[in-house]
C-alpha cells in the first residue's frame, strides 16, 4: 500500500499541498511528473483534502526544487525543504 506524507497548509488564504518527493523525481521525464502530480491531487482529494499538489524535492546545491503555478513561484523560493518538513502534518495512504 503506498503512502506519502504531505504538507496540507493554508497560505494566503490559498490550499496546498506540499508533497516532499525523492531527488530523482526533477530527473523523471515531464509526463511521468504530470502522471505522479495527478495521482497524488486524485489520492489528496479522495482523503478530502483541497487545494493545488506542490511536488518538491531537493534541487542539489542546498537548493529546493518545486513545479507550482507561476504566481505561487516567489512563495516557494522563500522556503526551503527544511520548513516543508516542519510542516508536514498529514499521510495518504492508497
Amino acid at each position: 500500500m503506498p503512502s506519502l506524507t504531505i504538507a496540507h497548509i493554508r497560505e494566503q488564504g490559498v490550499d496546498l499541498i506540499i508533497a516532499p518527493l525523492a531527488s530523482d523525481f526533477g530527473l523523471k521525464a515531464p509526463e511521468t511528473q504530470r502522471a505522479v502530480i495527478a495521482e497524488i491531487q486524485l489520492r489528496s482529494r479522495g482523503a478530502g483534502l483541497a487545494g493545488t499538489v506542490v511536488p518538491v524535492w531537493d534541487g542539489g546545491g542546498g537548493r529546493m526544487a518545486f513545479i507550482a503555478p507561476r504566481p505561487w513561484h516567489p512563495y516557494f523560493r522563500s522556503i526551503d525543504l527544511g520548513i516543508v518538513h516542519a510542516s508536514v502534518n498529514r499521510e495518504l495512504s492508497w
